[in-house]
């Protein structure tokens, strides 16, 4: 029977994405697993963490079988310096690129169902020159996607950013009235097609305190948020707000809610990432592919020591190849 194949990028070479992925290898996947990177790296980071792996390179005209533990299919990436577990080293970041792009690319032309990204450090991509402030951003330019939505799950929980890589003092004039309808609209249509929600119910934080209180403390919420509310909700979908994000993320109002909006990065994750860090996925809707990736980052001091949790990992790959099969599943799911 045929099964998905999903490409993962390993991320950055001396952060935990290598650990991962070979820690990820050592369980059976109903789905054909292929990792990006440099396989070099890879098997010396399963000596180091000494776990049993077969590297097998990896050729487009292979059969899609599922994938067996203790074996790594691996798109070889070669890497431009040798690797320092816990160093940084810029040197190496068109490396990091060029896992991102080939896997992306593969997505495009149907060569993967889906892609699944390890951490990488965005500051060091950006040292060596990049044009890049984040995944989401850098794979929607790629793909060339209008507006991406970042969109974090844990369990039955979901939260979408209108805004995400962006100073605090930047975003109330980053929300404007077109990108919150965008974005909203957006959120609907994927949580209807990759999700299976019919009418999802959808809850939109305000910007301010309180919502705003009236327009006393800010009029974000008049000006901008209610229109495209009401605008919405005259076309049929299930909107609610603007809430205040100090109350809608407690239990009572969860249980009514498919996905809650925030206005920027850190309203809406330190929330989920509360409830589920290390075991929450980051999905990004609005693309043209199925992405799926962790919810944390290079963890460097934890490089080859054993001690990196791959949990993240599980769930990203199991959300990925629940999207690509078309039978969405609960973020934490596992085999």
């Amino acid at each position: 029977m045929a099964v998905p194949r999903i490409i993962i990028t390993s991320g950055e070479p001396a952060g935990i994405g290598p650990d991962a992925c070979v820690m990820l290898a050592q369980t059976d996947w109903p789905a054909a697993l292929v990792t990006a990177g440099d396989s070099t790296l890879l098997a010396s980071t399963a000596s180091d963490l000494k776990l049993p792996l077969r590297i097998i390179p990896y050729e487009p005209s292979q059969p899609c079988g599922a994938h067996t533990a203790g074996t790594l299919r691996v798109l070889h990436v070669p890497l431009a310096e040798p690797v320092i577990a816990g160093r940084l080293d810029a040197r190496n970041a068109a490396y990091v690129i060029a896992t991102l792009d080939r896997a992306c690319d593969g997505c495009m032309s149907g060569e993967f169902a889906a892609i699944v990204t390890a951490p990488v450090q965005k500051s060091t991509i950006m040292d060596a020159g990049f044009a890049f402030t984040g995944h989401t951003e850098y794979l929607a330019d790629r793909t060339h996607a209008a507006l991406p939505v970042m969109m974090l799950l844990s369990g039955d929980v979901r939260v979408a950013l209108v805004t995400t890589h962006l100073a605090l003092a930047d975003v109330p004039r980053a929300i404007t009235q077109q990108r919150l309808l965008d974005t909203l609209r957006i959120v609907h249509t994927d949580l209807e097609r990759r999700f299976g929600l019919s009418r999802p119910r959808i809850v939109v934080l305000g910007l301010n305190p309180h919502a705003g209180e009236s327009g006393h403390l800010g009029h974000e919420e008049i000006e901008v948020i209610e229109p495209v509310l009401a605008r919405l909700r005259s076309e049929g979908h299930d909107v609610r707000g603007p809430v205040p994000a100090d109350t809608a993320f407690a239990p009572q109002f969860l249980s009514d809610a498919d996905v809650v909006v925030a206005m920027y990065h850190d309203q809406g994750l330190p929330v989920i990432k509360h409830i589920g860090f290390g075991h929450a996925v980051n999905v990004t809707l609005g693309l043209p592919i199925v992405r799926t990736s962790v919810d944390h980052g290079t963890a460097l001091s934890l490089a080859r020591t054993g001690k990196a949790d791959v949990g993240s990992l599980r769930a990203a790959v199991a959300l990925a190849i629940s999207l690509a099969d078309g039978v969405p599943t609960a973020a934490h799911a596992s085999p």
